[in-house]
């Protein structure tokens, strides 16, 4: 709701583009809060998946993307957007979409917790030194931004797990909950801003950008689903919805001023195919699990 909301009236957008890292930092607090990395160590099961999925995401899937963008002719600014976003972690919501449409919520949950934490590791080196994508920012000052962003909401999620016992944040586990979700709204609202004046001045970029959006989504999402159908069919379509949808708001949150403005924008249009796709294919997973 907020990208729509976020779009269609700019000032708003603008009003809360300032407090887009804020916001993701925050989000990101209270969804570290609502997760038990205790559980999280107790559900690796499979670790051998869970590596392989982690991998599959952070390092094989990028440079399989590179190579399909240049074979493309992909090398502008978006063709760099489309590769950074290969880079992310999977986003946050991947384990409730994952449950909504009846895959592995598990396996989701424990792998969108582990890309988190080593995406400050993987996709700066990758980004700005093996594939030498200009982002106006060196290759230490994102690996910092990044970690920091990440970083400090793990930090305060552990400090507050400490000082505040389990049934009290169990008690007030649903507010919490609710603040993520408005939390998501404003991130919306703050995403969107420069979006309307693009799509009236340059309506072919944006149509085109958003398309390449949805065929970015959706192309890592069946890929990953058939590398990793050996798994089971709950499993590779959980993974390949992994793959989709990754988390931009971290780049968006970290990312200078500096960097290419169609290479943010990029990144805003991703939020569509993310808050989309669990709709959109869930007839489809459900036709495949029952097959």
């Amino acid at each position: 709701m907020g990208i729509f909301v976020g779009l269609l009236v700019p000032p708003l957008a603008a009003l809360f583009r300032d407090v887009v890292t804020i916001t993701v930092a925050g989000l990101m607090t209270l969804v570290l809060l609502r997760v038990d990395l205790a559980q999280v160590v107790a559900y690796l099961r499979r670790p051998v998946l869970v590596a392989a999925l982690s991998a599959w995401l952070l390092l094989v899937l990028p440079v399989l993307t590179y190579a399909v963008a240049m074979a493309a002719g992909l090398d502008g600014p978006l063709g760099a957007a489309l590769v950074i976003s290969a880079m992310g972690c999977a986003a946050t919501s991947s384990p409730a979409f994952a449950r909504l449409v009846g895959l592995d919520g598990e396996i989701s949950l424990v792998v969108a917790v582990i890309t988190t934490l080593l995406v400050p590791f993987t996709a700066p080196p990758l980004a700005l030194g093996l594939m030498g994508i200009d982002l106006a920012i060196s290759l230490q000052g994102l690996m910092a931004r990044l970690a920091l962003v990440v970083g400090l909401p793990l930090l305060l999620s552990i400090a507050i797990r400490r000082m505040v016992a389990p049934a009290t944040l169990a008690r007030f586990g649903p507010a919490v909950d609710g603040s993520v979700v408005w939390l998501v709204v404003l991130y919306g609202f703050g995403v969107m801003d420069g979006m309307l004046a693009k799509l009236l001045a340059e309506p072919a970029w944006v149509m085109g950008g958003l398309a390449l959006a949805f065929a970015g989504n959706f192309g890592m999402n069946v890929v990953t689903a058939l590398a990793f159908l050996a798994a089971g069919r709950r499993v590779a379509l959980a993974g390949g919805l992994l793959a989709g949808n990754r988390n931009m708001a971290l780049f968006l949150a970290v990312l200078p001023a500096a960097t290419d403005e169609r290479i943010l924008l990029f990144f805003a249009l991703c939020q569509f195919p993310l808050f989309l796709s669990p709709f959109l294919l869930r007839p489809v997973y459900g036709r495949i699990r029952a097959g």
